[in-house]
């Protein structure tokens, strides 16, 4: 068997010559891709952080120009990078377009036996199907619905059937040592609360400590009820806490919670992430006053068992504006393998690569290669598509009926999501998807103009100091609003 890192090579090489395979029948030549000089804005933000032009690739164009008009500004254009979250764009809009705005995700609840003086003789059968938002609010309804079926004690088990994705095993640590981020949390057909706890802190001076509360509850997990309060600054209170987060069991803190900071809450992606749905589950049910006397276990549910009722997620179209604005990786993974869930019965990642590979070649352009979407949430060292073949999927979007739905999921720039902080002047009129890796930064959207004109923009930059590329991205999103041509 192959290392890890040899596994993950020889997948992205493999990955790599499929992803090139269309630019060759295509006839692309990236070397003809640089086809006007930058902005004298951007180039002035470039030199300040002192990056090369060749670091950066820039695709503008008129909303609703179509295919064979010449963009406004196509600058190694049709060079593939990789867009970090920016990819979020591509699964977003391939859902709303396969799937509708108004799609939800449904999670049937199950009974196998009769229900007596509040006792159910049997299992109760939780069937996942995706749903990328069964959060804790949520799950507390769901529960609270069973438990409106008469049923307060469980004689048997509470069975999760978590088949309609089948996955590959997942390392959290795997992509950038950082096992405990939510930002790492895997995909799960079953998927509660993002796979990610809540510690909620809250001082209370006169006790000299802070309070700590756990969300969800988890079955078997023991925490601290408080921790000590220190007068220090508010910096890097994570660190002064000194928690230790390796054990399923017990999370520890061995420092202090500075008081400055007053009320604070820090997700985390508990260890032993495969059980969480398994013992927020339990924890929730004893809380709310339900008592199981089996146990929480996966398995199947029984064919020919009807439900007796279903849990509706909301729908599509809110659903993206949390993955879009707030750059949510697990939600877009959850999204990602619905596609093929729906097209094939199975949610898998190589089945919904193939979903949208075709998609991309029938809806966006036969003539442009596909994204390397890898796992939708641009979460990925391997993932790449051209700025030219985003934007011209983007000017396809603005032209559709989902395109409202769309834009709506979009950070506006200096306003919210993960653009609030956008230094551009064009403040207000940007809506932008924004991705950051470690090597890779991105935008792309829609920018309406002082002309009245609405323009597509797409702008990827791999480089090792990606991230200090932010004030040339404003200088773009300002140059292309400034646009005054009737």
């Amino acid at each position: 068997m192959p290392s890890p890192t040899l596994a993950r090579r020889l997948r992205a090489a493999c990955l790599h010559a499929l992803f090139l395979l269309p630019l060759w029948t295509a006839g692309w030549q990236p070397a003809q891709a640089q086809t006007a000089a930058l902005p004298p804005e951007v180039e002035a933000a470039l030199a300040r952080a002192r990056l090369p032009r060749e670091a950066l690739s820039v695709w503008v164009a008129d909303a609703q120009a179509g295919p064979r008009a010449a963009p406004r500004l196509a600058w190694r254009a049709q060079v593939p990078a990789n867009p970090a979250s920016v990819m979020k764009l591509v699964t977003t809009y391939a859902g709303l377009d396969l799937l509708g705005p108004a799609y939800v995700w449904n999670t049937p609840v199950y009974v196998d036996g009769p229900v007596s003086g509040g006792v159910l003789q049997g299992n109760v059968y939780i069937q996942g199907r995706g749903d990328p938002k069964l959060v804790l609010e949520r799950l507390w309804l769901l529960l609270r619905r069973l438990q409106a079926q008469g049923i307060r004690t469980i004689a048997g088990d509470i069975v999760l059937d978590r088949s309609a994705f089948s996955l590959p095993p997942h390392d959290p640590a795997g992509f950038d040592g950082e096992p405990f981020k939510p930002y790492n949390a895997a995909p799960d057909a079953l998927l509660v609360n993002y796979r990610s706890l809540v510690l909620d802190f809250i001082p209370d001076r006169a006790a000299g400590v802070a309070r700590v509360s756990v969300e969800p509850p988890l079955a078997g997990l023991a925490a601290p009820a408080a921790v000590p309060l220190s007068a220090e600054a508010c910096g890097d209170w994570r660190g002064q806490l000194q928690a230790s987060l390796a054990d399923p069991a017990r999370i520890g803190f061995a420092g202090s919670y500075p008081a400055a900071c007053g009320e604070r809450a820090w997700p985390i992606a508990p260890p032993a992430p495969d059980t969480f749905a398994a013992r927020a589950i339990e924890g929730l049910w004893r809380q709310t006053g339900g008592e199981l006397r089996g146990r929480v276990r996966d398995g199947r549910v029984p064919a020919g068992l009807q439900p007796v009722f279903t849990a509706a997620s909301p729908p599509l179209a809110e659903v993206i504006r949390d993955i879009n604005k707030f750059s949510n990786n697990v939600m877009a993974q959850q999204l990602f393998l619905t596609l093929s869930l729906q097209a094939r019965g199975t949610g898998s990642f190589d089945a919904s690569r193939e979903v949208l590979a075709q998609w991309w070649r029938s809806r966006i352009a036969a003539d442009l290669p596909v994204p390397l979407i890898d796992n939708g949430a641009g979460l990925s060292r391997d993932a790449q598509v051209a700025p030219a073949a985003l934007g011209r999927m983007l000017q396809v979007a603005w032209a559709t009926p989902a395109m409202p739905e769309l834009i709506a999921s979009l950070p506006i720039a200096g306003v919210d999501g993960t653009l609030k902080r956008s230094q551009a002047r064009w403040s207000g009129a940007a809506h932008l998807k924004t991705g950051s890796l470690r090597d890779a930064a991105a935008i792309a959207g829609y920018v309406h103009a002082a002309s009245g004109r609405r323009y597509v923009v797409v702008a990827i930059v791999n480089h090792p100091n990606a991230n200090g590329l932010r004030p040339v991205f404003d200088a773009l999103v300002d140059w292309v609003g400034s646009d005054t041509a009737n």
